[in-house]
């Protein structure tokens, strides 16, 4: 289909958070954008805030005419629709043009310089950190985020000259193939989504790959230490970056006070006197990959500075609920063995000498059978663990596999117990700490509006 015969896009799961940016795309070009999703949620309501025409039965009848005639409508759908799904069967049956997300962001990558940023862990801050370095520098950029920042209340940035577009480049269902990086970077090539790999051998080959899409001219950026084999084309540059090694480190690190300071070493010129606007060690990481890309695409070493500062974080991820003298709560999308681990330590490090609790709700069946023993070693940072029922996704159940499972291989002496969801109201009322990390990918994320009430009620009795 011709860019120019679009006039409607309709999106089969336009409620998840990389659909809905690009839904955001469509409707600020003008066109009519409709949609199904399973359950309303605060981003489909600000969608339909915004003009898009959204259902949540799946029901053909339901379909708006302007999105009945292929001729003229776009259809992008989700690998997590199931396809049996009969709206996406109907699309299918009368000859419309399907496109997955990531088809439609490759497109995009064709368009303009793509900053891209992979990676099993860590990929939705360093995206948005550097969509946030850019979009306040005079290069500006547009943006495709797997989150909502804080900074601009939004998972979707757009500019009217930049010629830059920063996607969090998403490895599930090799989805990131569909892509042509200018310059990316990879964060980690820990093994994950199994379900669709199969080995590890598998997921670092689609890594490889991938770093086969970059255009001649553009740039690698690969975290120190991978496993990963790069097989770059002809006339790619590849830098290394890590927090205290490669191409692209830190110097002078300072952590205290709640603040973290350190200095950028760079190929592309050195920047003394950062500071970090959302202070958790991890995000030294993220900052230095994100830094990286935004001087790659023209932006200056005050600029970068400033940028870091005020970037504010997203939703999900180390995101401050409450932070007091006596108390502190911390909603985090973690649920990747490695990726658990390093928030809890930089919790540990930020709060030390202080009882820290996680509760932890597991994503998927598949993911706990592959890693419980790699997920219970990561819990173990702490002394105070409780484990949710696992949140399905996608997924029915696996005979054996629940959370007592990890629980089980938790260290000893660790204070433990495994509870349904709709007992971690009750957990927080208990109390016994003095920080608080809810984690996890699924539904527990529905419960911090109430948490964070529950210990704001204590700590004014």
């Amino acid at each position: 289909m011709d860019a120019n015969q679009i006039k409607a896009v309709y999106f089969v799961g336009i409620g998840g958070i990389g659909m809905s940016a690009i839904a955001r795309y469509f409707l600020s070009r003008g066109l009519t954008v409709s949609g199904y999703d399973r359950t309303p949620s605060e981003l489909t309501e600000r969608l339909v805030q915004e003009g898009a025409h959204i259902h949540y039965e799946e029901n053909i009848g339901l379909i708006p005419p302007e999105c009945l005639d292929p001729d003229s409508c776009l259809v992008v759908y989700t690998p997590a629709i199931p396809a049996e799904h009969s709206e996406l069967q109907y699309f299918r049956r009368n000859g419309f043009e399907l496109q997955k997300r990531a088809q439609v962001l490759g497109i995009l990558t064709q368009a303009m310089h793509g900053l891209c940023v992979a990676g099993t862990h860590g990929k939705t801050t360093t995206s948005s950190m550097a969509a946030h370095l850019l979009h306040q520098s005079h290069v500006d950029c547009n943006a495709f985020l797997g989150g909502i920042t804080k900074n601009y209340g939004t998972n979707y940035i757009v500019s009217e000259q930049s010629p830059f577009v920063v996607i969090e480049a998403d490895e599930f269902d090799r989805s990131f193939h569909w892509l042509t990086p200018w310059a990316t970077v990879i964060t980690s090539t820990d093994a994950d989504h199994l379900d669709i790999y199969g080995s590890e051998e598998a997921y670092l080959e689609s890594f490889r790959h991938y770093t086969n899409l970059i255009l001649p001219g553009g740039y690698l950026v690969v975290h120190t230490g991978l496993k990963l084999q790069p097989d770059t084309q002809k006339g790619v540059t590849t830098y290394t970056y890590g927090r205290n090694e490669g191409d692209f480190h830190a110097e002078n690190i300072l952590i205290g006070n709640g603040e973290i300071t350190f200095d950028l070493v760079s190929p592309l010129g050195n920047i003394t006197g950062i500071n970090l606007g959302v202070p958790v060690s991890i995000n030294i990481e993220n900052g230095i990959g994100a830094m990286a890309l935004a001087q790659l695409a023209g932006a200056t070493e005050e600029e970068i500075r400033r940028g870091m500062a005020s970037f504010k974080g997203v939703d999900r991820r180390f995101d401050f609920h409450i932070r007091t003298p006596h108390m502190a709560y911390i909603s985090d999308y973690a649920h990747h063995p490695e990726e658990i681990r390093q928030s809890l330590l930089s919790i540990r490090q930020l709060y030390e000498g202080r009882h820290v609790k996680v509760i932890f709700q597991p994503h998927l069946y598949s993911r706990t059978r592959d890693f419980y023993r790699e997920f219970a070693e990561a819990l173990s940072v702490l002394d105070d663990v409780t484990l949710v029922d696992i949140y399905p996704a996608r997924e029915l159940p696996i005979p054996g596999i629940t959370s007592q499972l990890i629980a089980d291989h938790l260290r000893p002496g660790i204070q433990k117990e495994v509870i349904a969801k709709e007992q971690v109201p009750d957990v927080v009322r208990r109390g016994g700490f003095d920080v608080l990390i809810t984690m996890g990918a699924g539904d527990i994320e529905d419960y911090a509006k109430q948490i964070t009430q529950i210990l704001e009620s204590k700590g004014q009795e």
